[in-house]
This record gives C-alpha cells, sequence and structure tokens, in this order.
C-alpha cells in the first residue's frame, strides 16, 4: 500500500438526489459563453467563437445551501447560473452522436465568479484561474441519475438574488449542447468518470454582496440556494 507524507485531503463529491451515496468529483471543466445573449453581454460575437474551456478545482465544489464567504481579492463578485452534465464514463475522442453514452446525470449548479479580476486577466491576455478557480466557487445541487430522468434538451433554467430574477433563459439556448460540447472537450483530453462540466450561463449575470441569498434552478432538475455572508464568517463545507 502506497504512503503518503500526509494524510490525503478528502474526496470531493456532490450530492445525489434521493441518495445517500455522493457523486466524487476527479475535474470540472467549464465552458465559456455558451448562451448568445450573455456572450454579447460580456462584448463578445457568440457567431463566431467556437467553444472554449477553463477549469475549476474539484474542492471548489459546496453543497446547495452552504454560505459562502465573500471571497477575498475582488469588488464585484458575480452569480452564474449553469447546467451541469456529470461524466460516469470514459471517453476520448467522441463522435456527438455518442456522446450522451458518458453521461451519468445532470444537475444545477452557480459558477461564481470574480469579475474584476477575470476581466483583468482577459484584458491582459492571462489565464482566469484567478477569477474562476477559488475556494468555495462551484455550489452544485444534487444531482440526477440520466437513467431515471433522461437526457434533458429544454426547460427553463434561472437565478434570482433576493427573490428578484436575474436571470431566466431555456436550456435549449445553448450555442453548444451538451453532446457538442463533450465531443469537443474529449478532443482534448479523456474524460473519465467523476468529471464534471459546467455548460454555461444566460444572460442577466450581475454581483452579490453579503446577506444576498442567492436561488435558482432548471426545469426537472430542482433548485439551488445560497447565502453569502461576510468573509470573516466563513462556514467550513463538510464531505
Amino acid at each position: 500500500m502506497s504512503q503518503f507524507t500526509f494524510s490525503p485531503p478528502p474526496q470531493a463529491s456532490v450530492a445525489v438526489a434521493g441518495e445517500d451515496a455522493r457523486f466524487p468529483v476527479r475535474r470540472i471543466f467549464c465552458v465559456g459563453r455558451n448562451y448568445a445573449a450573455h456572450a454579447r453581454e460580456m462584448g463578445k460575437d457568440p457567431d463566431r467563437e467556437p467553444p472554449f474551456f477553463f477549469t475549476k478545482p474539484a474542492d471548489a465544489v459546496v453543497d446547495d445551501g452552504t454560505s459562502i464567504p465573500y471571497p477575498p481579492e475582488t469588488g464585484n463578485f458575480h452569480y452564474e447560473i449553469e447546467l451541469i452534465v456529470a461524466i460516469g464514463k470514459e471517453g476520448a475522442d467522441v463522435p456527438v452522436a455518442e456522446a450522451n453514452g458518458l453521461i451519468w446525470g445532470y444537475g444545477v449548479g452557480i459558477d461564481l465568479t470574480r469579475r474584476d479580476l477575470q476581466l483583468d486577466a482577459r484584458d491582459k491576455g492571462r489565464p482566469w484561474d484567478w477569477g474562476k478557480a477559488f475556494d468555495r466557487s462551484a455550489p452544485i445541487a444534487p444531482l440526477h441519475r440520466a437513467s431515471k430522468i433522461g437526457h434533458p434538451t429544454s426547460g427553463r433554467i434561472w437565478l434570482a438574488v433576493n427573490d428578484a430574477v436575474k436571470q431566466d433563459a431555456d436550456i435549449a439556448d445553448l450555442i453548444w449542447d451538451v453532446p457538442e460540447t463533450i465531443s469537443i472537450l474529449s478532443r482534448s483530453m479523456t474524460l473519465k468518470p467523476g468529471d464534471l462540466i459546467m455548460t454555461g450561463t444566460p444572460a442577466g449575470v450581475g454581483a452579490i454582496v453579503p446577506g444576498d441569498r442567492v436561488t435558482g434552478g432548471i426545469d426537472g432538475l430542482g433548485d439551488i440556494a445560497i447565502t453569502i455572508v461576510d468573509g470573516a464568517a466563513a462556514v467550513p463545507q463538510a464531505r
């Protein structure tokens, strides 16, 4: 048996709807600007730009209902509601027609973003990591098995801050749908069980501050809720 110089960290995981078992997280891939209106909102032309990806660390995941401390080094902290795809089978260079075969399930998540750091990095041609890949930046509600719900291709996706709706669209509006996204991503690296894909956010992103309650959902996949608290009031997330 291998020995380590210190105890390995706990396995990052996401709850599963109606089950005690949890989905172990290996990697988190995120699709940038995958709704046309949001691409325009960010000053880009969705008709000319192929999909691109960035990542978050697996341990950025926190559960639905978590209190999220306002992160350091930002004054412009944003929400982005997203459809989550959970991968359950290995695949590389996967044809679009076979992509759904890799999917374990689906869920609702929020891509929390330090927007000022992201845009500063973008403008300087630098990686987005400091704007996207920070602690507790990926709240995800319980996943639903595809074997039970099928493969959703449409349905309302929405987010509200203190009950005021800010984002309201349909997952049918994705520029690159889920099978296409999986196929394109799998050309660059082998997808494996435990990988998550955050598929992009609709228009309407905006800032949140301590005291805000953020709620959202996708038809057929349930809801998610988090509360933003002062950074000094961090709530440890058990796994």
